[in-house]
């Protein structure tokens, strides 16, 4: 039986420092710079609770309702009842962490926290909307108390997010779907969230969701007769038989896109701290894919990787029989001969990468995993392998989402990383499993988009966290699809992901030489000299500034390890003259810049000019950059 929830609220008002009453404007709960002020009050003509946010005294979410559609088997609640809010309690947390990687080496979690209490005409609790304004943004999560233990589902949610009129939106209907700016208005389908929004005082907003670990997926559909209020759609209905939390709900507002992007990190501060014992087995690093599943090519990947200080080599889909056929067995190595004629000595080369301290990532498709998981990671474990790729894992419903994150806590409890595949997106969860290294959920090379759309990338998809984004170098889709060489150099700094596949149709010298490589790729790595910028390049970092950027138009963006910083700068559609102070460096001190430049005019093959000089903190680097090329450049401190 489906019912709707509807909350009939008689407000307990309580005046404290983060939670006030002010007249006629319900109950607010203020961020600590008191840049973010959420509302909760009763829409009276209907008594249903309803929300609304501003940023700097600016409202970028207007009145919006909170609820759900219910089906409940034994569990009945009457119509009538009213709800109340029979107590609000609040909290302040001004604290930092430190992640075990990250875009910085330490992240600030700071926040005002309100809890209400909503209690039906018995006083019995029936749940609590747990509110915190953040500086970077305000998140709220629906808890619910089950003490009989029935079975409830919840067939819909309606939390609604109505936005300011005429506001636009970066929309994509699926997680590898190119991201297309339209009207609110426009919208059609379910589209994916996080979901950045330009208001039209060039206000930017970012709305989405954190810590989905057993819940339904989330996406936002327009409400029907609203030209500009969104409202979630939940991927499958969810069920409960005892106490339960929905994932949170986050609002993230800003003068610049960039400021949105630098302040991701609050997705990570609303998932549980880690939960590991240890963290020594978890490494970041460049990975090489191995494209050809035969013993020489692995080998060939292994000395490639340890000349180009890469950390892992990775065999993809192949190495135990076709991925689509459910009789293959991931506990045995029996290649697909569709893919490669072999011979294939896996646990030969896994020996001898370890030999060379390069470590092997396996892919196993979700067919094998769904069947034989408890059975393939103990094994691969015993062999030596660092992590697994989980591919096309199912998304969307709270049975795979479920079942999803407790396959990367089973990988944990054999040290096992974990990358996944094809549409799932983060929501924060390598804060707690922090094996769970990094995800596709992306619009990667695999598709061949040109930098305007990898810029969409950045200033949407990566405020959700690390993407795969797999990254080629030579194949060539770079010039005649995507951008250019140096275009690829920036995006490896621009798209965030600890495990950094930079090679991913490219084959190295010594390689089979009768074997067409993944992506339909014939040619190998050539030593060119620009190598020596993804030699360097980390995949982790101590600090990260976005300099400045446009969806779809350019971005820039500058990272630091250690004393170096390295920076990416990518250009869409249009020539473009683009400055970079470098005011982010130590001010006492003296750099060397090696500036990686696209020059047509070259007649080499990859078209990259490369020079050095000195610069320091006041000067101002600046470029005329082409339409889809790009800029990279490596800060040393002499």
């Amino acid at each position: 039986m489906n019912k709707i929830l509807i909350f009939k609220t008689c407000l307990l008002f309580v005046f404290l420092q983060s939670c006030t009453k002010e007249e006629n404007k319900g109950i607010l709960v203020k961020s600590p710079n008191s840049n973010f002020e959420f509302t909760l009050k009763i829409q009276e003509d209907i008594s249903t609770p309803i929300y609304s946010v501003d940023y700097k005294d600016n409202t970028v979410v207007n009145n919006s309702k909170l609820g759900f559609v219910w089906g409940i088997d034994t569990l009945q609640l009457k119509p009538s009842e009213t709800f109340n809010v029979t107590e609000v309690s609040t909290n302040k947390v001004d604290t930092s962490w430190k992640p075990v990687y990250g875009e910085k080496n330490e992240y600030s979690e700071t926040y005002n926290e309100s809890v209400f209490k909503f209690g039906n005409q018995e006083n019995e609790e029936v749940f609590n909307l747990r509110v915190r304004a953040y500086n970077e943004g305000v998140a709220f999560r629906y808890e619910f108390s089950n003490p009989s233990n029935d079975l409830i589902y919840i067939q819909k949610e309606n939390t609604e997010f109505s936005l300011p009129l005429q506001s636009s939106a970066w929309a994509s209907i699926r997680a590898q779907k190119e991201i297309i700016k339209m009207p609110i208005a426009d919208i059609t389908k379910a589209v994916e969230r996080p979901l950045l929004i330009e208001l039209q005082d060039s206000t930017f907003v970012a709305i989405g969701e954190a810590a989905l670990v057993d819940y339904s997926r989330m996406k936002f559909t327009k409400k029907q007769d609203s030209l500009e209020t969104l409202v979630s759609e939940l991927s499958g209905r969810v069920k409960f038989n005892s106490s339960f939390k929905t994932p949170w709900r986050f609002i993230m507002a800003s003068e610049r896109p960039g400021e949105l992007l630098e302040h991701n990190y609050l997705l990570l501060n609303l998932n549980e701290p880690n939960k590991l014992e240890t963290n020594s087995w978890i490494k970041p690093g460049k990975i090489i894919r191995e494209s050809t599943l035969t013993t020489q090519g692995g080998m060939a990947c292994v000395d490639f990787a340890e000349k180009h200080n890469l950390q892992f080599i990775e065999f993809d889909a192949g190495w135990y029989g076709n991925e689509y056929d459910d009789a293959s067995d991931a506990t045995t190595v029996t290649i697909d001969p569709k893919r490669s004629k072999g011979p294939l000595d896996l646990l030969g080369v896994i020996e001898y990468a370890k030999s060379k301290n390069i470590g092997v990532i396996l892919y196993v498709n979700r067919r094998s995993l769904e069947k034989q998981l408890d059975d393939v990671l103990p094994l691969l474990s015993s062999w030596g392998v660092g992590g697994v790729k989980y591919g096309f894992v199912n998304v969307g419903s709270q049975k795979w989402t479920s079942w999803l994150h407790d396959a990367v806590r089973k990988a944990a409890d054999y040290k096992l990383m974990v990358d996944v595949h094809d549409e799932y997106r983060p929501t924060g969860y390598s804060r707690t499993y922090p094996n769970l290294m990094t995800q596709e959920g992306i619009r990667g090379d695999e598709e061949s988009p040109e930098n305007a759309m990898v810029i969409n990338t950045i200033f949407t998809r990566m405020i959700a966290g690390a993407g795969d984004q797999t990254n080629c170098y030579f194949a060539s889709r770079v010039t005649e699809k995507m951008g250019s060489h140096v275009s690829q150099l920036a995006k490896a700094v621009c798209i965030y992901s600890p495990w950094q596949f930079l090679y991913w149709y490219d084959r190295p010298e010594g390689s089979v030489a009768n074997e067409e490589g993944a992506g339909g790729s014939k040619m190998f790595i050539k030593e060119v000299p620009e190598l020596a910028f993804y030699d360097a390049l980390p995949t982790v970092w101590d600090n990260t500034k976005v300099i400045n950027g446009y969806p779809g138009e350019y971005a820039v963006i500058a990272r630091r390890t250690g004393r170096d910083w390295f920076i990416g700068g990518l250009n869409g559609n249009t020539a473009r003259d683009v400055e970079i102070p470098l005011d982010f460096l130590d001010s006492e001190k003296t750099y060397e810049a090696i500036i990686y430049t696209d020059n047509k005019n070259l007649k080499t093959l990859t078209k990259v000019d490369i020079k050095k000089k000195k610069v320091k903190p006041s000067d101002v680097l600046k470029f005329s950059i082409e339409k889809k090329n790009g800029v990279a450049i490596h800060l040393k401190e002499i």
